[in-house]
């Protein structure tokens, strides 16, 4: 079982941060503290991820977005989501992305309009230094939206990494009632998010963990979805 507590302990889930950085709603789900710095209990992280593996399950099929911005995970990110065909956000979060979904989307299919004329060369009518501006313009929609293509739709949920540093994302899913599965340390407010784990969410090892077992529900979930008729 890829959620065991020896293996969340051989990749570090157990360290959270200082015990000066603990959010109050941490509390809960702490083992102690040594040397100054928290300790989660690793049982409490394990029943939490089984919990939030089982509700991925459910959405059979159903789109679930990705997101984790920070350097030490924005490459995990956006692997995972890639490997199930995931939208993601593996970069700055652009306010609105939820919220404003209808003129994000707008941008997104400019990117695509753009895209598609520059791969069947179209653009070729334009003079070089026309087509240099519109080159630059796709970097920009794909360094800001690259990951979002394939949202046609809001999401049924998110999964994030570090729901403190991700708290635009959260809030914009709570607006709109949309569950939120989130990998967070002892820093984070665990009040906010439907589904927490309570784990490392720095560490590559700890991170990479949790979110290959969040892919397995997922892509066990797709196995089980009816089609839609």
């Amino acid at each position: 079982m890829i959620s065991d507590i020896k293996t969340l302990f051989d990749a570090g889930a157990h360290f959270a941060l200082p015990r000066a950085r603990r959010h109050p709603s941490a509390a809960p789900f702490l083992f102690g503290t040594k040397d100054r710095t928290d300790i989660f209990n690793l049982e409490e992280t394990e029943r939490r991820l089984e919990a939030a593996c089982s509700f991925v399950r459910s959405l059979a099929g159903k789109h679930m977005l990705f997101v984790g911005g920070k350097n030490e995970v924005a490459e995990i990110v956006k692997s995972t989501a890639l490997e199930v065909g995931a939208p993601y956000v593996a970069g700055r979060w652009i306010g609105g992305t939820l919220t404003n979904f209808k003129n994000i989307r707008k941008r997104i299919d400019r990117l695509q309009k753009l895209m598609g004329e520059r791969e069947s060369g179209e653009l070729e009518k334009y003079t070089k230094r026309e087509r240099l501006l519109i080159d630059r313009e796709i970097d920009e929609l794909l360094a800001r939206f690259g990951g979002l293509v394939s949202m046609i739709e809001l999401p049924s949920a998110l999964f994030i990494i570090d729901t403190r540093h991700e708290h635009t994302a959260i809030r914009e899913a709570n607006q709109l009632g949309i569950p939120v599965v989130g990998l967070s340390s002892s820093d984070c407010d665990f009040s906010l998010v439907r589904y927490p784990i309570p784990a490392n969410d720095t560490s590559v090892r700890s991170v990479g963990l949790i979110s290959e077992a969040i892919k397995e529900a997922y892509l066990e979930g797709r196995k089980v979805a009816v089609p839609t008729k």
